[in-house]
């Protein structure tokens, strides 16, 4: 069984690629199936909460303005002490939306036949591939537009560190970080080819009838992999 596998390289080296956001070309047994990148808007508020700092910046310009009120300024004094702060304020909030922007550029996510293909970093580029065969399960979370993030839960002891995830990774799974599709537009249709392109895997790897019977060969409780509903988050298990 093949071992989960990174390939570093510069983030220059994107135009030289054999295949985007593959590290080599795919073997002439290796279909491409879904490619796709996330929107960096989400990206921004979701995964480098670009809101909630610029809610926190503007509770310090109000503070900063009340401070100077309170102590015998007028309002005139209020919003040029705002004013001054006003370009770091603009200054820190684009730096985190350029950081995201850039994230989002430089991320290829890619479903074959046979693995999930992950190439995040800026600076240095890293390459995850994740075989099909390897992967418990993946969820799904919707948002009304149908943009949305599909975590990837490892089998047995695969781990990848957080750092080298990171904002690829599923929140609060420190121990075992989980890889994360982030804010990918049409998530519903990802989620689905990674589902079928599963399910074809372990029929192939096992030479049986059906996916489950890939669970049942390592001595675990075959479960066929399904659509679930937790709440109001669609879950596309593949457990």
């Amino acid at each position: 069984m093949s071992k989960l596998k990174a390939v570093a390289s510069s983030g220059h080296e994107h135009e030289f690629e054999a295949q985007p956001g593959l590290p080599e070309r795919l073997p002439a047994n290796e279909q491409l199936l879904w490619q796709g990148s996330p929107d960096w808007l989400r990206l921004a508020r979701e995964r480098f909460h670009l809101s909630a700092l610029a809610g926190y910046f503007v509770a310090i310009l109000v503070l900063r303005a009340g401070f100077v009120i309170s102590e015998g300024g007028s309002v005139g004094e209020a919003l040029t002490a705002v004013a001054m702060l006003l370009p770091l304020v603009v200054f820190a909030l684009g730096i985190v939306a350029g950081l995201a922007w850039l994230s989002a550029r430089t991320t290829v996510y890619t479903i074959t036949d046979k693995r999930v293909v992950m190439r995040v970093g800026i600076v240095l580029s890293l390459t995850f591939n994740l075989p099909l065969r390897r992967l418990e399960a993946a969820g799904l979370k919707l948002t009304k537009d149908g943009h949305g993030n599909i975590p990837l839960t490892l089998g047995g002891t695969d781990r990848i560190a957080i750092v080298h995830l990171w904002p690829h990774a599923r929140p609060w799974r420190v121990a075992k970080p989980e890889p994360m599709l982030c804010c990918i537009p049409d998530a519903a249709h990802a989620a689905e080819v990674l589902h079928r392109a599963w399910t074809a895997e372990m029929n192939r790897t096992t030479g049986a009838a059906s996916a489950s019977s890939a669970l049942t060969n390592h001595g675990e409780t075959a479960r066929q992999p399904r659509v679930r509903q937790n709440g109001s988050t669609p879950q596309l298990a593949i457990d």
